[in-house]
Order: C-alpha cells, then structure tokens, then sequence
C-alpha cells in the first residue's frame, strides 16, 4: 500500500495531462470530496481532479503509479460504505465529467453510458424509448451510475428483476498503471475465459477506475398495483415475506418499514399518514405488468396471504397518486432516519426466510448492548437495513462497546445463510468484519487478485481488506 505525497513535480504534470481548470487543491475544494454519505467519516485528498476523456485518466494512473501516490476514484459522493473516501490522501478522481449517455441501441435492448450519469436521468431517458432499467437505489436521483457498478447496488426491484451484475454486459476500464481494456462483450451470453466484467463489479475501485458500461435493457411495464400492508409485530411482517413467493407470485418489490421509521418520515417530511395505533411493521408489495387483469389477480393472491399471516390491515393503492406517496414514505426513510439521531447503519442480507429470526435477532442484541434499531429495506430479497440509534448511549460506548455489537449481528447474519453486505460494500468502515464471512484462504485470493491488477497498490488503498 502506498502513500507518497504529490510532489510539486508531479502537480505539474498532473496539471499538463487534465488541464489547470481542472485541478483543485484549495481547502473549500478538497472539503467537499473529504466525504461522502458515510456516519461522520471525514479524509482530505491532496488534491481532486476532473479528468475529461479515458486516456487522461490513462496517463494519471502511469503517472501515480510511478510515483506510488494513492489514488481514490469517486462518484456521486452517496456511498455509505466509505468507498470513495481518500484514506490515505493523495489524489481524488472525480468522474463528474464522465456524464454522457454515450448511445442506447433499441434494437438490441442496450446502452453505452458513463460511470458519471446520475442513475435516475438514465432509467428516464430510457423510459421515454418504452424501456426499462431496473436498477434504481434509493439515492437514484444524485448516485452515479459508477459507483452503483463499484459496489453492486441494487434497490427494491431486484427481487424481481435481478442485481446489477444481470444487466452489466461489458465495461471500459482503465487499470492502476494505465492500460486500458474492454471487459467482455456487448453480447448476452459470454463464455470466453475468465468474466472480467463480473469480476469489477462491486470491486469498489480498487482494481481499475470504470469509463464507459454497456447496461442491457429490457421493456418498460405499462401497469402496476401497490399495496400497502400493517402488522402487528416486524416477525409477523417478515414471515410473510417468503409466504408471497411461496404462493407463487413474485412482487417487482417488497419492502419492510418498521413503525418508527413512519413515524420518523411523517415528522421528517411532513408526511400525512394515517398511522393506526396497532401497526408495528409494514410491507410495501408493488407487482407490474401489462395486463391489469392479471395484476388484480396477483393481488387477490398476495391479500390472501397477507391474512393468513397476522396481517390486520392493506391499503391498495391503484391511482398514480397513491402509489408515488406510498414509494415517496419509503424512500424518504434513509433521510428521515439521518435527521432524526446520530446513527450508523448496516447492511445485512439473509435468506428471505430467515427474516424473522434476524430482525428479532437484532433486537435482542440491541436490547444486550444498549442501543435501538430502527429497520427496514428489500425485504423480497432478504436484505434488511440496520440504523443504529445513538440515543441514549455515552459516547465512550457508542465508540467502543457498539462494536461488538455490530459483530454479533452480522455473526447472526452469516449464521442464518447471509453475508455482512447486501449493496452498500466493504469499503473502509466493514472491513474489520470480513473475518466473520470469509476465511483467511478465502481473504488471500481476495488479496491476490488485488495485487495482480495492482502490484503497487495505489488505487483506493484502505478499502475491503
């Protein structure tokens, strides 16, 4: 790992390969990408630039890499991993510029986009085409499309239309010490040695800095029924989760939202909400199609089932209004969330089944350790996330004890079949955990394909190990 500072030699040159209007080393400048989305984390670079085309972020990896000068990718700046924090200072690429929908190919179900598009305007101008790209965070209208790939996000539909690494066909990437290269194939099958493509996906930048994605697309559902349905307890919730899918019917999203999490929503956003006082838990459960009949009768099927699993209220949603306020109150939740209380959150994902031992599983623990949790997330995909409470706790056990009681979590979470990161990453704040998932052999192939893109290791040093 390498943590050279950037000589007054290799500013210069830096500046020759991107231009001075594109380099920025004032205090002001360098606050703005000293963090990101991530607790209250906080690391300066020595200096941030904005490269324009591939071959000038080319010569900068030749440049830094020679010099062993660390060197952090970013993207949006909504990670909350730590991913695109500068840990070891140096120098910052900033993809901003890298904002063009290079093309997209109707004919055959595919774009070509840089990493810097915001995901939101990309999914919209694609559905202007009758087309759909279901990938889609909760912070799809600021993230890119980048950072999404860097650490395989995902969001509610991919409980029925799959993770990002089913719609990543090919990318351009340059690599820590400059070569440039093409991943796979612009095709939809691939079976030509190793998969390279996949093997970037949710490398966090720590193995090449993207340029360019080839996206597959598919076609734009025309209707869509939301539910909205109210428990008594997050178990109850949680158990009829895998009931759904057992009934043979497979939501384009279901999403679990704890009590407090409303509430905390209402306050935040003024949010008007008839909030009963017997619902603990909610699931928020949309399907989509193109035949309304069919999508009726999904969810005639989905209330049936909600019943026989303690469910004591739902709320169809079927006008355009209704359905855009239910997604708005989940949405809104991460944000509520972070206004309302120091936190920390936590990214676990687990078998769906095994839902209802984990949320009361991690109640328990809190309960042990001195700490609430407000919860929520995909749940039709078993990935919950943890927002742990300041509250109450000193600081002396919010920055010691709580440790220990993330481990048991995620010991929980890898107990019940699951793994300590659903979409959010390792980056810098998870890494101590790694050990609880993966065995050192596990952890030194990690580190050997690590060392074989990047021998010197200069780029996002600190980060996954």
């Amino acid at each position: 790992m390498s943590n050279n500072k950037i000589s007054e030699t290799v500013f210069k040159r830096i500046s020759e390969i991107v231009g001075t209007e594109n380099v920025f080393t004032g205090q002001e400048q360098l606050e703005k990408y000293s963090h990101d989305e991530t607790e209250d984390l906080v690391y300066y670079p020595q200096a941030v630039v904005k490269p324009e085309n591939t071959l000038q972020i080319s010569e900068l990896m030749k440049l830094c890499n020679e010099h062993r000068i660390p060197v952090t990718p970013r993207g949006g700046g909504t990670g909350l991993s730590g991913g695109a924090l500068p840990v070891m200072g140096g120098l910052l690429i900033s993809m901003e510029k890298f904002n063009n929908i290079i093309d997209i190919d109707v004919r055959n179900l595919q774009a070509t986009v840089e990493p810097g598009v915001i995901t939101e305007e990309f999914m919209n101008a694609v559905a202007e085409k009758g087309l759909l790209y279901p990938i889609d965070p909760s912070s799809k209208g600021s993230c890119f499309i980048g950072g999404n790939v860097a650490h395989g996000s995902g969001g509610p539909r991919v409980v029925k239309y799959g993770t990002i690494r089913e719609y990543v066909l090919n990318m351009e990437v340059v690599l820590p010490q400059g070569e440039i290269i093409w991943t796979g194939s612009n095709t939809l099958k691939y079976a030509s040695g190793y998969n390279l493509t996949q093997l970037m996906i949710g490398s966090e930048g720590t193995l090449g800095i993207i340029s360019k994605i080839v996206v597959k697309l598919i076609c734009k559902p025309s209707q869509s029924l939301v539910m909205l349905a109210s428990f008594s307890s997050n178990e109850e919730a949680c158990a009829a989760v895998s009931a759904i899918f057992m009934a043979g019917v497979t939501p384009s999203a279901l999403e679990f939202m704890e009590r407090r999490g409303i509430e905390w929503v209402i306050k935040y956003d003024e949010f008007r909400f008839d909030l009963r006082p017997d619902a603990e838990a909610f699931l928020m459960i949309e399907v989509d199609g193109n035949d309304l009949d069919v999508l009726m009768g999904e969810a005639e099927k989905i209330n049936e089932v909600l019943e026989s699993n303690g469910c004591t209220d739902v709320l169809f949603a079927d006008t355009s209004y209704q359905k855009e306020a239910i997604w708005r109150m989940r949405r809104a939740m991460p944000l509520s969330v972070k206004s309302n209380s120091i936190y920390k959150e936590e990214d676990t994902v687990v078998p769906r089944a095994e839902l209802p031992k984990l949320i009361k599983g991690i109640k328990a623990i809190g309960a042990q350790y001195g700490f609430d949790s407000v919860c929520y997330g995909h749940a039709g995909d078993g990935n919950l996330h943890v927002n742990i409470i300041k509250g109450n706790m000193s600081n002396e056990e919010w920055n010691t004890r709580l440790k220990e009681g993330i481990r048991e979590i995620f010991e929980l979470t890898v107990s019940l079949g699951g793994t300590i990161s659903g979409e959010h990453g390792i980056g810098s704040v998870q890494r101590e955990f790694m050990d609880i998932k993966y065995s050192e052999v596990h952890l030194n192939l990690m580190r050997g394909i690590k060392a074989i893109f990047d021998p010197r290791g200069i780029l996002n040093p600190g980060k996954i190990f």
